[in-house]
């Protein structure tokens, strides 16, 4: 049995019942005969299925924000908005797909010879609870217009949500079986990723999930596409927009409370506008407004779940322990956990080598811009990245420097379906998003007609 908890109030949301060993044999079965279905219709039968999801989800935005808010605990606002971006990138892989997976002509000394781009089959996507639709479907939507059908086994404590997104697809008419919800323990992934019908697998989630996921995979000898954790920098150098560089900071490390795996959780910054870049940073964080995440005042609800709250505490205290300086927050109640903000944080110290989920964000000190850059790398994680200067012709110089799957120069860092998105180092492999996104799970097919 699974069970949904809201997290601001800790009461019951509902209760599903775990999915047997003959209900899975179904569904696998269902996603096998609708493979064949879906991938043989054209490419733009196909869009114009997904254009329909857009749509539907516009449409009950409203209604599919709330219930993100009541399993996971971010605001409102914020709920309808993670829906609005998935219905626009529904909109965006319809207008781009048939360029993206348009065949193409390879100059060789055949008669002809071109590479062509078809689907694999049944995909399994391990997701999280954080962002529960938008990471769903950031990979469903450009997976399932290429031909390929999904296999979706989300966080135990957003199977609501889970739901949603399988009624979505439903109530746009795509056929039985494209898309489906298995709900499935930890301890069913293996045998899903043995069965012949599953052909690839993306998960979103921690390196130790990644590590586990793709050691099966690799066995098997099945593609998969890895978005693992981050502990990503904002370097701020002497030069930048102080004011704008600390409300884009507190804003991309405090929005959903913390939980996100691109939020800037170490602020790396220039001594000689330390002080001032902290001082600002402290005034941001005092404007928000914690509280019930239904409400319009609120900009930041509670963590998802208690144990989550406890390991930042955890990370909070061993960092502050370690010499850390305290400068705003701490205090917790449930899973309502203060902003907080810590000074003098170094290398060997938790909220620096490990990956903070949660409302916590660290200051570190930099002597110039080249030990900015060495402290951002070291680190093992990779995903993404900020650096803030007016020198912008140098900050493109320092971008391929830093070891990063993504480097927002003067901006908020964020995933968009126009870019591709991924990590590297224990961030993961491959990339969700854009044209690139769209080609991790397809044949790759190279089609060589000889001279005659």
């Amino acid at each position: 049995m699974f069970t949904s908890i809201n997290p601001y109030t800790q009461k019951r949301i509902k209760t599903y019942r775990a999915d047997s060993v003959g209900v899975i044999e179904r569904k696998l079965k269902q996603a096998d005969r609708a493979f064949a279905e879906w991938s043989a219709l054209s490419l733009p039968e196909r869009t114009d299925y997904l254009r329909k999801v857009g749509q539907y989800l516009t449409a009950n935005k409203q209604r599919y924000g709330e219930l993100i808010t009541a399993e996971m605990g971010k605001t409102l606002k914020e709920a309808v908005g993670e829906v609005e971006k998935c219905a626009a990138t529904c909109v965006f892989y319809a207008d781009h797909a048939e360029a993206f997976l348009a065949d193409q002509s390879i100059q060789s000394d055949a008669g002809k010879s071109f590479v062509t781009y078809q689907p694999l089959g049944a995909v399994l996507a391990i997701m999280p609870w954080n962002f529960p639709f938008w990471q769903v479907m950031r990979f469903a939507i450009p997976g399932l217009i290429a031909g390929n059908v999904g296999l979706l086994k989300h966080a135990p404590n957003v199977l609501g949500c889970s739901m949603a997104i399988e009624e979505a697809f439903r109530e746009c008419g795509l056929p039985t079986g494209v898309f489906q919800s298995l709900l499935v323990d930890v301890p069913v992934v293996e045998n899903l990723l043995k069965d012949k019908r599953v052909k690839a697998v993306t998960l979103t989630g921690s390196g130790r999930a990644g590590s586990s996921v793709a050691s099966i995979a690799g066995r098997e000898i099945k593609k998969s596409v890895l978005e693992l954790g981050g502990s990503d920098a904002l370097i701020v150098l002497a030069d930048a927009d102080l004011d704008k560089a600390a409300e884009t900071a507190v804003k991309s490390r405090m929005q959903n409370a913390g939980q996100s795996c691109i939020a800037a959780k170490r602020f790396i910054v220039e001594k000689s506008v330390k002080k001032a870049f902290t001082e600002r940073v402290l005034h941001q964080i005092s404007q928000i407004r914690q509280g019930d995440p239904t409400d319009e005042a609120t900009t930041m609800g509670p963590m998802a779940r208690l144990d989550l709250a406890d390991s930042i505490e955890r990370q909070y205290r061993q960092t502050l322990a370690k010499g850390a300086k305290r400068l705003s927050g701490g205090e917790r109640e449930g899973c309502n956990v203060q902003p907080m903000l810590l000074d003098n944080v170094k290398p060997g110290m938790a909220a620096f080598d490990e990956e903070t989920f949660g409302p916590l964000a660290v200051l570190i000190d930099a002597k110039d811009e080249i030990d900015a850059i060495r402290l951002a790398n070291h680190s093992d994680f990779g995903l993404g990245s900020a650096l803030w200067t007016k020198d912008l012709d140098r900050a493109e110089q320092l971008a391929r420097q830093i070891q990063a799957g993504s480097v927002f120069i003067n901006g908020l860092m964020r995933s968009d379906a126009r870019v591709p998105f991924g990590g590297i180092k224990t961030s993961g492999f491959g990339r969700e998003l854009s044209e690139a996104g769209i080609k991790e799970f397809v044949n790759m097919k190279t089609v060589w007609v000889e001279k005659t």
